[in-house]
């Protein structure tokens, strides 16, 4: 064994059972940390929702429904080329997991081109995030959550070239936590009235 895999079988070992997460534990506890501050913004949305319903009911008829569905569908893909990264370097399949870390990538970067379009449009019906408090929520949530998309895609272009089964693991888990964010997200946000 050479002296890295050696550390990270002892670092795996200071974590007992945790140690077993795929990936790296810090990232975990990253992971973790990322869906109690998501949580609680949601937690937030929805106590001033309960505040006004009918005002919250009418600037949510304002957002764009189907992009929100088609981003759902481009992340849940994007998650999906994720773990066919993962499986493929579990395979030592190098060429193949940095061919589905790229569709991942690129999935991710159609995510971010939606999103854009979204808020232009709001731009131009004059809607920014002092519009109200539904809006005030929509583009701060919204807008952690395009932050972390992006984030997902640089960590996704450092593991193309760090490419060993470790790193792609740690960055399917942190994409994957991107995607799980955004499948409650949508449905709180756009649908539920």
């Amino acid at each position: 064994m050479t002296d890295n895999a050696q550390n990270s079988d002892t670092e795996d070992d200071n974590w007992g059972v945790l140690g077993e997460l795929p990936g790296d534990f810090m990232m975990w506890v990253l992971i973790a940390s990322e869906l109690l501050v998501f949580g609680a913004a949601l937690l937030a949305f929805v106590a001033v929702r309960a505040t006004d319903v009918t005002g919250f009911a009418a600037d949510q008829q304002q957002l764009n429904q189907t992009a929100g569905a088609a981003n759902t569908i481009v992340l849940v893909t994007s998650g999906f080329f994720a773990a066919l990264a993962v499986s493929a370097s579990a395979k030592f399949q190098k060429t193949r997991a940095r061919v589905m870390l790229a569709a991942a990538m690129t999935l991710g970067l159609v995510f971010i081109g939606v999103k854009g379009i979204e808020y232009w449009q709001k731009a131009e019906a004059g809607i920014g995030l002092d519009s109200s408090p539904f809006f005030t929520f929509y583009y701060l949530i919204t807008g952690f959550h395009a932050a972390h998309v992006i984030a997902g895609i640089v960590i996704f272009a450092l593991v193309s070239y760090f490419d060993d089964k470790r790193n792609i693991e740690t960055a399917a888990a942190f994409w994957h936590m991107v995607d799980l964010v955004w499948v409650i997200l949508f449905p709180i946000i756009y649908l539920v009235r």
